[in-house]
């Protein structure tokens, strides 16, 4: 990947503006960077603008998912191998670490690490030493790394998921994506670009816009997948309206939404058995909470995630329902 290569970063708003900077800043420097948020936030896209804005903009930009991979392969593809090593390791590989050498790391899904990896990645960050897999030479590299995760490091450092002194050395800095409801500002020019795009794909001469119903549709939807989920909604969006020459005024936001799904009818539709118990003994509180969380998700998603709307259906004021969603820590469809 190469700076011509790069994916623009696209937004306007205070709080997303305040991240550019931020990142900005922190690019020059030579140390280690935390990127945090949501998924569906970009956070790989801020990776790359990390390294671009560097002095090792120039150098080895290499990216690996922490979570794809186990944990035996999972250190072999950090720190690489030497042949014989293992049953099949024919020849000796080198690992990203090497491959990243004077440029930049990126490992995503961090905290899905093992503690054993994590012990190698602390060594690396402190001496800059590395071994190979069945290997006893030590290796030099010199590597930034750039961390990402959706989980809350401190919390798992606390619990002793997440080793404490890792977390010190990669946290020089940690930039915190906001999410995508709480940038309504970039909703609109976000969805045209993406709209845009996929118009050329589709070999569209031009893009003929959305209706105000449609805008008003992606502004009042709370996208509890962020960007990602965005540009998916709008691609299919265009692609739906192929063959019509009037701006877009039909938003799918649940592309498994038909009367024929199986199960929808049954789950979506039953009533509520309030009389109804279960034939054995049970928690009654438990039973009550379970009860209000399913028709609190069930009304979210009526709704298409507009807390607004979702207490007015439910009869209750906005900031009653925010407190049930703190209250059963459904923060997911959390505004704030």
């Amino acid at each position: 990947m190469n700076r011509q290569q790069e994916q623009p970063l696209i937004g306007e708003s205070p709080v997303f503006l305040e991240v550019l900077e931020r990142v900005s800043r922190v690019a020059q420097l030579n140390r280690p960077v935390l990127v945090i948020g949501e998924r569906g936030t970009g956070k790989e896209l801020v990776a790359a603008r990390i390294h671009f804005l560097s002095p090792r903009w120039d150098r080895p930009f290499v990216k690996l998912n922490c979570a794809a991979l186990a944990e035996s392969l999972l250190e072999t593809e950090l720190f690489g191998h030497e042949a014989g090593s293992f049953t099949g390791a024919t020849r000796r590989r080198l690992g990203r670490f090497e491959l990243a050498n004077e440029g930049s790391l990126f490992l995503d899904e961090l905290a899905n690490t093992s503690d054993r990896v994590q012990e190698k990645v602390l060594r690396v960050i402190e001496y800059g030493e590395l071994e190979r897999v069945g290997g006893n030479d030590t290796i030099r590299t010199d590597v930034r790394i750039i961390g990402a995760t959706n989980e809350d490091l401190p919390a798992l450092a606390e619990q002793g998921k997440f080793r404490a002194d890792l977390l010190d050395r990669l946290a020089f800095d940690v930039i915190t994506l906001p999410p995508l409801r709480e940038r309504q500002e970039d909703i609109l020019p976000l969805a045209e670009h993406f709209a845009v795009k996929m118009s050329g794909e589709l070999g569209l001469e031009l893009f003929e816009g959305f209706s105000e119903q449609a805008r008003d549709l992606l502004l009042d939807y709370a996208w509890p997948g962020n960007v990602r989920e965005l540009k998916n909604v709008v691609e299919r969006a265009v692609y739906r309206s192929l063959g019509s020459d009037e701006p877009i005024s039909e938003i799918n936001f649940d592309p498994f939404d038909s009367p024929w799904r199986p199960g929808g009818e049954k789950q979506d539709d039953a009533p509520v058995q309030a009389g109804s118990v279960p034939d054995d003994a049970y928690d009654f509180k438990e039973h009550i909470q379970n009860t209000e969380i399913a028709l609190l998700q069930a009304a979210l998603k009526k709704c298409r995630f507009n807390q607004k709307k979702t207490a007015e259906y439910l009869g209750m004021t906005y900031h009653q329902l925010r407190g049930y969603l703190r209250k059963y820590q459904l923060t997911e469809f959390e505004d704030e």
